[in-house]
């Protein structure tokens, strides 16, 4: 008895020397040289949310990305934020139609991507939320999501000593309260800004669109681009854009407006080759399919939006065309780039 529970002894020592040589990834620091300044895109329109209140630092921004990729912060310890935002596919949920939950359950819309997030006027499908900072509230407290409460997401973190020296690394001190969690997160999500596609060459000089690809923009500027308005390839309205009448009610959800049912947010169409599958319960699963919709599958109502009345005209060659400028929007910088990676 007494050999082996010195053998235990020796094998608890062994294991915790090891362990202390190991660095946890999530608590390695932002190097010094990388950079997570946030830059207005040339020939963008200024940012609706630029940091003025929550000075974007190395500190916060890497508590923002632990914050991000942790569990803790859903109810059983299995879904973080990141479980429903990968960053391979644009910070969407790639072949889930609808987000995915806690305890398996499933929402009734697609998990939105995360990008350009700074621009927003309004957050979500419905625009529920009209604060970037408030935005990461949602999704920990929505009972199919997280199903979390603050109180005991702040106990978790506090419980970590790791995590109050870097609230204090990030803000001064190791209080944890509710302002500087949704602060970080947001320091993190705000500088997520996705503008390195061939499309932004273009646009800076730097590439030239093939024959395709410019026939394509032009049949964009033609017949989509009142919704999808350029750089940033939406105009953050609600519209009802002819998709089959189901139980949710979109925009009216929020303001109980009979003129706002089936409106929802017009989404960005950068990164489409990553965020499949497409509208806001993730029912279409390809680009061509998307176009089928609006060249003949439009269901009319009494708030379809006035642009769609007479559906779109393509042919199968403007379709294609059409498809090959879609493609200049994706950033394949932007899906690999390290500062965004969980650490």
């Amino acid at each position: 008895m007494k050999n082996s529970f010195s053998l235990f002894i020796f094998l608890l020592v062994l294991v915790c020397n090891l362990w202390s040589c190991h660095t946890d990834p999530l608590l390695q620091p932002i190097s010094k040289n990388t950079d997570i300044s946030f830059v207005q895109p040339t020939n963008w329109p200024a940012p609706n949310y630029n940091f003025q209140n929550n000075t974007l630092t190395p500190d916060g921004f890497a508590l923002g990305r632990r914050l991000f990729y942790d569990t803790r912060l859903s109810i059983d310890n299995t879904v973080a934020c990141a479980s429903c935002h990968e960053q391979s596919t644009a910070f969407a949920q790639i072949d889930h139609p609808t987000s995915h939950g806690v305890r398996n359950q499933l929402g009734n819309r697609n998990s939105p991507a995360l990008f350009n997030l700074a621009w927003h006027t309004s957050f979500f499908w419905d625009g529920g939320v009209n604060h970037i900072e408030n935005q990461p509230i949602a999704p920990i407290m929505n009972p199919v999501e997280m199903d979390e409460s603050l109180p005991n997401v702040i106990a978790k973190l506090n419980a970590d000593l790791s995590y109050r020296q870097q609230f204090k690394n990030a803000f001064g001190t190791e209080e944890i309260n509710t302002q500087r969690l949704q602060k970080a997160i947001v320091q993190f999500m705000g500088a997520i800004v996705s503008n390195q596609s061939k499309y932004d060459q273009v646009k800076n000089g730097k590439a030239s669109f093939t024959a395709d690809e410019q026939a394509g923009y032009v049949l964009f500027q033609q017949k989509c681009n009142t919704c999808h308005a350029e750089p940033l390839f939406t105009d953050f309205s609600f519209r009802n854009n002819g998709m089959p009448i189901t139980l949710d009610s979109g925009r009216a959800h929020i303001t109980g407006l009979a003129s706002d049912r089936f409106k929802f947010k017009v989404p960005s169409l950068r990164n489409l080759y990553f965020t499949k599958p497409y509208m806001h319960n993730g029912s279409i699963a390809t680009l061509d399919a998307v176009l089928d919709h609006y060249m003949s599958g439009i269901v009319q109502s009494s708030t379809l939006d006035p642009s769609l009345q007479n559906q779109i005209t393509l042919s199968a060659a403007d379709k294609s065309k059409l498809i090959a400028f879609l493609n200049t929007l994706n950033d394949y910088e932007f899906v690999k780039d390290v500062r965004f990676k969980k650490q």
